[in-house]
């Protein structure tokens, strides 16, 4: 009983530390970086208005004690809001930003995302045609740091994200579950 409290608890802060959180993390940590970002090998371009998208969810990875705030285009949000994601439509792009965790200073139970500990910006933009050729339907791209500097090279522009997303292919390769809202 006493863990189940403790695990709601815990869950009830991260999604409400994301969700508060989102608008400054992301400015705080975008704004340092330059608006000229270079696309990775696919060409996939890191959609220049994320920083306005609608959180879709939040997530915790204990395993390196990072956070996730999990956005999504219009389309995304749309499809989310709806319960169509399984498959996701086409047009839907999802965004993780992904941070270190850090304990909050006033609340020492809980755990949000330190904006000054930005990880990477990862993006999968749902195309059935235009990504078929690698069995998923979806574009890959990731963009590491601050400067965010393009990730994967030309031996591995897919795999590594796809073989990682294979456990979820049942579920149109994609491990957010998106929040209800009230």
């Amino acid at each position: 009983m006493k863990n189940n409290k403790i695990k709601q608890i815990l869950a009830a802060s991260v999604l409400v530390s994301a969700l508060s959180l989102t608008q400054g993390c992301t400015q705080k940590s975008v704004e340092k970086r330059t608006t000229k970002v270079k696309a990775n090998l696919n060409g996939i371009s890191l959609p220049e208005n994320y920083k306005d998208w609608r959180v879709i969810s939040a997530s915790h990875r204990i395993d390196n004690k990072t956070m996730r705030i999990i956005l999504g285009n219009d389309i995304a949000i749309k499809a989310s809001r709806a319960g169509q994601t399984n498959p996701w439509p086409n047009g839907a792009i999802l965004g993780k930003l992904v941070y270190k965790q850090k304990q909050e200073d006033n609340w020492p139970t809980a755990i949000a995302p330190n904006p000054d500990k930005f990880i990477h910006a990862e993006f999968m933009f749902k195309d059935d045609k235009r990504f078929a050729n690698n069995g998923t339907g979806w574009g890959w791209a990731r963009w590491l740091g601050d400067k965010q500097v393009p990730y994967g090279d030309k031996n591995d522009i897919n795999q590594s994200c796809i073989s990682c997303h294979t456990p979820v292919k049942g579920k149109d390769w994609v491990y957010t579950t998106p929040i209800k809202l009230p």
